[in-house]
């Protein structure tokens, strides 16, 4: 199985797409100066203690106050707190926490006034994005995830992944962890530490204590709502998470984002800088892997199946429903039973996969074909469990209900991704009516006459949708050569399926967008 990461860079931020058999699998869109990322951690005020929910609102900057639960303290939050005090108050300290004295864990079922008052600083984690209406949401159990560890300050407590199973290799890696962890820091040890030598597991916690001790530089002069750690760009951190697997390329377009993410390869894995490549083509780089197209197919509220079959995929506040049909596969079969587990099993693969593109959190319900025996709803059950294994939120699933729904619940941290797949008529906006078609080509020579003409303008690229591209493009003697011969000047003519059918645009040649004027 071929992995590639494919990042496309614009003025309003990054998207990175993660293809595995060339076929999207995740797709993040990450936004200039985007703050409040999970991961983040900031120095709050507390703005509202509601003892009816054991829980505070935290002021850390965003327009919607952030939610602290009494739960989300840590046993070991006493400590964590006297220690960021004396920071604050600049008393001498020392940031690796050595000879820091800890403090008594807080009560499990105790109550959050006895720990804030109004106005109280407090550092704290972002554990879930905004979403909707809802501020952030925030922990106190503060975490700096490498790729091989995650730190875990004022604990300490040595925890292996559940997924590492062998119990020899999980005695090595909690001895290898006890001799080289440093007193007051617990860590969790990540799945692909599996079979990892001391010193690549030391260089990891190095690298994690630097950060945290960083962070604590910053707290030490920091502002109320201010950033204290913030967590690594997008691009980096799923290259942190899945660079166990078996990467073949990573290909930016930018070369600022191109030399990040290669010195960061550079420092957890030097053997597969080579594998970080710049992307120069003529054509923009999501046309040129086929995402453009994906994106569209992915996105719709239909979405069609290799086997003839469909789902139909609905979005509400509180729940994402998904209807599986057989479409017109359920004509050409005679066993009915066997359609519809086989249009079953192929919508548990792409359903697997729409949750991971989407990002759909929350609950989940599917609609699958009616089956009546109980070994295909198991198998159906099954085949889903192993198809989200992949899936780097935590989910859960349960068996198929006697009418056939199955209920999933997914971890959801941030909004979902969505992209609109509907294009407006770029003529009637929505009227209903528009300019006819066949005029098309004469107002986009109308318009390319006047800017080489009278605006001027001498090397030319018109962007322009697919099948305006060919219309102009198809032949010997077509439309480009003929205003070649015309105008003694070569357009440049670039598809782009991101525009819609009568949109297109001009291209200066610095880059520029050209503004259509009229005569």
């Amino acid at each position: 199985m071929s992995n590639e990461l494919i990042i496309n860079s614009t003025q309003n931020g990054d998207r990175i797409v993660l293809l595995q058999d060339k076929k999207i699998v995740e797709y993040h869109v990450e936004q200039r100066n985007n703050n409040f990322t999970v991961g983040d951690i900031y120095l709050g005020v507390i703005r509202k203690v509601v003892p009816g929910l054991n829980a505070v609102f935290v002021d850390v900057g965003y327009e919607k106050d952030a939610f602290l639960h009494y739960l989300d303290l840590s046993p070991n939050f006493n400590s964590l707190n006297k220690f960021v005090k004396d920071v604050i108050n600049k008393k001498p300290v020392n940031y690796r926490l050595q000879g820091f004295k800890m403090e008594p864990e807080i009560e499990k079922t105790g109550k959050i006034t006895q720990i804030f008052s109004k106005n109280n600083l407090v550092l704290a984690q972002i554990i879930k994005e905004p979403i909707s209406t809802k501020g952030p949401r925030l922990s106190c159990e503060i975490s700096l995830a490498g790729r091989y560890l995650v730190l875990v300050p004022f604990s300490s407590s040595i925890n292996i992944s559940k997924k590492i199973t062998n119990k020899e290799e999980r005695q090595r890696l909690t001895r290898l962890m006890s001799a080289i962890l440093p007193a007051n820091f617990g860590v969790i040890v990540r799945t692909v530490a599996e079979g990892k030598e001391v010193a690549e597991l030391d260089r990891d916690l190095r690298s994690l204590l630097d950060k945290w001790e960083q962070g604590m530089e910053t707290l030490r002069n920091a502002s109320p709502k201010q950033k204290i750690i913030g967590e690594m760009g997008r691009a980096s951190s799923i290259l942190r998470d899945l660079l166990n697997e078996n990467f073949d390329n990573i290909i930016a377009d930018d070369k600022n984002v191109y030399e990040e993410v290669k010195n960061y390869i550079r420092t957890i894995a030097p053997d597969k800088e080579k594998i970080v490549k710049l992307y120069n083509g003529k054509a923009k780089i999501f046309e040129h892997f086929g995402i453009e197209k994906q994106l569209k197919q992915l996105f719709g509220k239909s979405v069609s199946l290799s086997t003839g079959g469909y789902l139909i995929i609905e979005h509400t506040e509180a729940l994402h429903v998904i209807d599986v049909n057989s479409g017109n596969k359920s004509n050409t079969e005679t066993d009915q039973e066997e359609t519809a587990l086989k249009v079953n099993l192929e919508a548990v693969t792409e359903i697997a996969r729409q949750l991971r593109v989407r990002d759909m959190g929350g609950i989940i319900i599917i609609d699958f074909i009616d089956m009546k025996r109980q070994e295909n709803k198991k198998m159906i059950y099954d085949r889903m469990k192993q198809a989200l294994k992949a899936d780097r939120s935590k989910s859960t699933v349960l068996p198929l209900t006697k009418f056939g729904l199955m209920q999933i619940t997914r971890q959801r941290v941030r909004p979902e991704t969505n992209i609109i797949t509907k294009e407006t008529c770029p003529t009637c906006r929505g009227t209903g009516t528009i300019q006819a078609s066949i005029l098309i080509s004469d107002t986009i020579e109308h318009h390319l006459e006047y800017i080489l003409t009278k605006q001027n303008e001498s090397r030319i690229t018109m962007v322009l949708h697919p099948y305006l591209h060919a219309f102009f493009t198809k032949g010997w003697f077509s439309k480009q050569w003929r205003w070649f011969w015309k105008y003694k000047k070569w357009i440049k003519l670039v598809s782009d399926s991101s525009l819609g059918i009568n949109e297109y645009k001009f291209i200066n040649a610095q880059g520029e967008e050209i503004e259509v004027q009229s005569n």
